[in-house]
């Protein structure tokens, strides 16, 4: 496959669920300030920020109607919903050769949806909400609903070649990292004490992180209504099942990267890359929630963060930057 295509294809899919994934926490938070008190709400807004790395130029100043319209609209913010579906797009138009027709008109539609003037106005200058229709939950929503029907199309109607591979590396890899990242944020509320007696919020709060993973549901099918901090950090990264806990993402990343190895006939050049998938599936695979939890948790996550860079910086080197030498020697 051409460079330039698989890079398109391998952005595309990260910058469409990047967009979901944003568009998620903002819908829970929102949705959670019906039973939250002033101080909990800084200490919820501040998390969020955090978990999506601490967009620049972004800080909670109170009002979180402002914080939604900045991470929803602002053009200069290059993790906006807005500017990740423009993205999305742009890099679907340059392979709209290699994706079905079903695939285009979603993501272009969702793309029309999101940069009409009127959705970008709905609060006044008192920051009010003007009608039910312009409510920023109604917006989120319909954008997830967009996001899911593009992923849905994208599986069954794309071929599941080396181009659909590249689309699954794009959406899993951005996937394991932002769940990494969301964990991180919520560990000094919910795992460095412990021994510490919940109060009634908290449980608030872990129902809260689990359902900025779509996981409220999943997790009661496995545990039933009981709700910890240690059973829902093993749900949500050691999870073999679960399509948003870590394990689930690195084992489907690992998958893709092996059949593309496969088709690409390049597998020698392609080891180190393997090694690097290889190892951070392994250490999900292997551990324990009891082991995590007696280490430095944070630390862990941050590791997986990091490989996962690493392994972004591998599939550039083998497929995207790569030397005409080295593709010859492979």
């Amino acid at each position: 496959m051409l460079s330039r295509v698989a890079d398109s294809l391998y952005w595309m899919s990260r910058y469409i669920e990047r967009a979901e994934h944003t568009t998620r926490l903002l819908d829970v938070n929102l949705n959670l300030m019906l039973d939250e008190s002033a101080s909990s709400a800084d200490r919820r807004w501040q998390r969020l920020l955090q978990s999506l790395g601490g967009p620049k130029d972004v800080t909670w100043t109170g009002d979180p109607y402002a914080l939604t319209q900045a991470l929803s609209f602002d053009t200069e913010l290059p993790g906006s919903i807005l500017s990740c579906i423009i993205s999305a797009r742009e890099n679907s138009r340059h392979v709209r050769e290699q994706i079905s027709t079903e695939q285009w008109h979603r993501l272009n539609s969702l793309y029309l949806q999101v940069t009409r003037p009127d959705m970008q106005q709905g609060m006044d200058a008192d920051n009010t909400i003007m009608t039910s229709s312009e409510q920023p939950t109604e917006f989120l929503q319909q954008v997830m609903e967009g996001v899911h029907e593009f992923q849905g199309v994208s599986d069954s109607t794309m071929s599941h070649g080396e181009g659909w591979q590249f689309i699954q590396v794009g959406r899993y890899i951005e996937r394991a990292a932002a769940t990494a990242l969301l964990l991180e944020a919520y560990h000094e509320d919910l795992w460095l004490h412990t021994e510490a007696i919940p109060e009634g919020n908290e449980y608030l709060e872990w129902m809260g992180l689990l359902r900025s993973a779509t996981a409220f549901e999943a997790y009661c099918k496995v545990y039933t209504a009981d709700v910890t901090p240690d059973r829902i950090l093993e749900f949500l990264l050691l999870d073999h099942e679960f399509p948003h806990s870590i394990r689930f993402s690195i084992d489907t990343l690992q998958r893709a990267l092996e059949a593309i190895h496969g088709e690409g006939g390049s597998k020698s050049r392609a080891e180190p890359l393997q090694r690097l998938a290889g190892r951070l599936q392994a250490s999900l695979s292997y551990s324990s929630v009891e082991e995590i939890l007696s280490g430095d948790v944070i630390a862990y996550l941050r590791g997986i963060q990091y490989q996962c860079g690493m392994i972004h910086e591998m599939i550039y080197k083998l497929y995207i930057d790569y030397s005409i030498q080295a593709a010859l020697a492979g």
